[in-house]
């Protein structure tokens, strides 16, 4: 018993000496292991953050190589890849012909030219099933090409009507107007697009945005919805919104503004000598509100504007399609020229210099409604411009890429 008491004092002693040794070394730790930590974490800090700060570069160059990789997909832009400098220039065109029946000059402007477009009038339009027809072989010309065809009009009632007169008449702008019911005046455009839509047309040159404000002019007259410009933005943005209710798209016609003139610009040259802040007040006003209001295509008239510029009318002015149009009304839809055979420019610049000039001053669409010569040398006359770098490739995709944009809206047919 005496021994075993001996050991389990020894074996006391023991553990009272370890734990001695313990609380010292602990304490050692303490006291000059938290300094030795508190230095290092400084350091610990510092790399924790530039780690980070890595990592994050890493991660951003991981997303930037995988958006490099995976591009978004542009359908559109990867058609206009696709197409020769004179298919892009085609689809900048929209051409006329004469006859109710396909010739060999409209077959060569749809086959070899791959224009972009065609626009029919009373020469081309006689029966309801003749019209069909026409515009199903038109159509059936275009079968091979890229992109579809837009299939045109000017059907705004009243005296410019188009449809074969067994389908009966539509009213006047004018008349329209009267009437002051915003209602009535979108069911006039989608009658009106419901009827050409079964024709075969896609396009409508309507509504007419003129105010008429001057009672001697020549044009304009009753195609206008009223002398007051509150009365036309509102009746003729309806009148288009009718018109793409039922699927054909309308054009706001004549840009900046053709109904104070007393000259018919088919003939000769209108002047309207008034300075911005004065069509601002009138002429612009119901431009600017289908514009707020969605219209996609504007016409651009050859209307001479000395104030805004005074060595060209507005369809081939740059001050006036691209800084008022665009820039200043904040317009970015498809712009159209009027006829580029009208007297209000051809009298003054032949075809291939006048449709150079046209895009130049930002307009996407040309309108060459007849003459087979002035049409192929408007179209020439546009690559030839692009190969002596007088036009950049890259100004005719943009225009080509607001018209693709827009045909995507409608169907082939």
């Amino acid at each position: 018993m005496k021994s075993n008491r001996n050991i389990f004092k020894t074996i006391s002693k023991l553990t009272k000496v370890i734990m001695v040794v313990v609380v010292i070394c602990t304490s050692n730790i303490l006291l000059y292991g938290c300094s030795f930590i508190s230095k290092e974490s400084k350091y610990n800090n510092k790399i924790d953050i530039e780690d980070k700060s890595n990592k994050d570069l890493k991660n951003n160059n991981r997303v930037e190589e995988f958006g490099e990789e995976e591009p978004q997909v542009d359908p559109i832009q990867d058609e206009i890849d696709a197409m020769s400098l004179e298919e892009k220039v085609g689809q900048l065109f929209i051409v006329g012909f004469d006859g109710y029946e396909v010739d060999d000059n409209i077959i060569s402007l749809i086959k070899n030219k791959k224009v972009g477009g065609i626009i029919l009038f009373s020469k081309n339009i006689n029966t309801v099933s003749g019209t069909k027809k026409l515009i199903e072989s038109l159509n059936g010309l275009n079968n091979e090409n890229k992109v579809k065809l837009f299939m045109s009009v000017d059907e705004e009632g009243g005296v410019v009507s188009r449809i074969p007169k067994e389908m009966g008449h539509f009213e006047s702008a004018w008349d329209v107007g009267a009437t002051g019911d915003l209602n009535y005046a979108f069911e006039h455009g989608k009658a009106i697009g419901e009827t050409i839509k079964s024709l075969g047309f896609n396009l409508d040159f309507a509504p007419v945005l003129d105010v008429n404000s001057n009672p001697n002019n020549p044009v304009i007259g009753n195609r206008a919805f009223s002398d007051d410009p509150e009365i036309v933005k509102k009746m003729g943005t309806e009148v288009y919104k009718g018109l793409k209710s039922a699927s054909v798209l309308g054009v706001g016609k004549h840009f900046p503004g053709h109904g104070d003139t007393d000259v018919d610009s088919h003939v000769g040259v209108p002047v309207i000598n008034k300075s911005l802040d004065e069509l601002k007040n009138l002429e612009l006003i119901p431009f600017k509100y289908a514009i707020d209001n969605g219209v996609e295509m504007i016409m651009v008239g050859h209307l001479y504007l000395p104030q805004l510029d005074k060595d060209y009318v507005a369809s081939i002015s740059e001050n006036i399609v691209t800084k008022l149009l665009r820039e200043e009304l904040g317009f970015n839809g498809v712009v159209v020229t009027d006829d580029m055979i009208m007297e209000g420019v051809k009298g003054k610049y032949p075809t291939n210099e006048s449709a150079v000039k046209a895009i130049e001053a930002g307009n996407d669409i040309i309108i060459v409604s007849a003459g087979i010569h002035d049409q192929n040398s408007a179209m020439d006359g546009v690559v030839e411009a692009v190969r002596n770098g007088i036009i950049t490739e890259k100004r005719i995709n943009e225009s080509v890429y607001r018209i693709l944009k827009l045909k995507n809206t409608i169907s082939r047919h």
